[in-house]
């Protein structure tokens, strides 16, 4: 049995089942494994930063569509325990961290800079719920919910990369009591 034609979805996949598992995730080595030039590789995937980011938000779009009426809360405290389930989550993934540790710099401009397609989704994404709850009657924002899930991703980012930053350890139960402060 031959093995699927190679294609975009196809090298995501492979790349995503090498971080998972803790393998650095090479390009040169993609390439060949999916029997293909760096050149198209590069065409379907963008370079090695864009494969990882969208890696990355693989992983956390994940996290937050776990938002199920009756998993979570609803109103402020419901926003609070999702940031905190999200960086607990994040926190408790063995290959997230083993890439923090092993290329910092590179995890922080992926995830945390105004090109990161992570961040910028997950503010995205956390507007919609915090749009629900405001629409709902079950959240009275403090900030315009644009500038509130811009700041409540930022919080989970804190306490997330708290060990990079400021070498403390990463702390979710500090994120959760973070956002329910600021949505109080």
């Amino acid at each position: 049995m031959t093995s699927p034609r190679p294609d975009a979805v196809r090298a995501f996949t492979i790349a995503r089942s090498w971080f998972l598992a803790g393998r650095r995730v090479d390009m040169r080595d993609l390439a060949g494994e999916l029997e293909i030039s760096r050149a198209t590789l590069h065409r379907w995937v963008g370079g090695r930063d864009q494969l990882l980011g969208e890696i990355l938000w693989s992983m956390t779009v994940e996290v937050f569509e776990a938002r199920v009426p009756g998993k979570l809360g609803r109103g402020a405290e419901g926003i609070a325990e999702l940031i905190g389930t999200f960086v607990r989550t994040v926190n408790d993934s063995k290959p997230f961290r083993e890439f923090l540790r092993n290329e910092p710099e590179r995890a922080l401009r992926i995830l945390t800079t105004k090109a990161s397609v992570v961040q910028s989704r997950a503010i995205a994404k956390l507007s919609e719920f915090l749009d629900e709850e405001v629409a709902a009657g079950r959240l009275a924002p403090p900030l315009p919910v644009e500038d509130l899930a811009y700041l409540l991703v930022r919080i989970g980012e804190s306490f997330i990369y708290t060990d990079v930053i400021t070498g403390a350890e990463p702390d979710s139960a500090k994120a959760h009591a973070a956002a329910k402060a600021l949505l109080s």
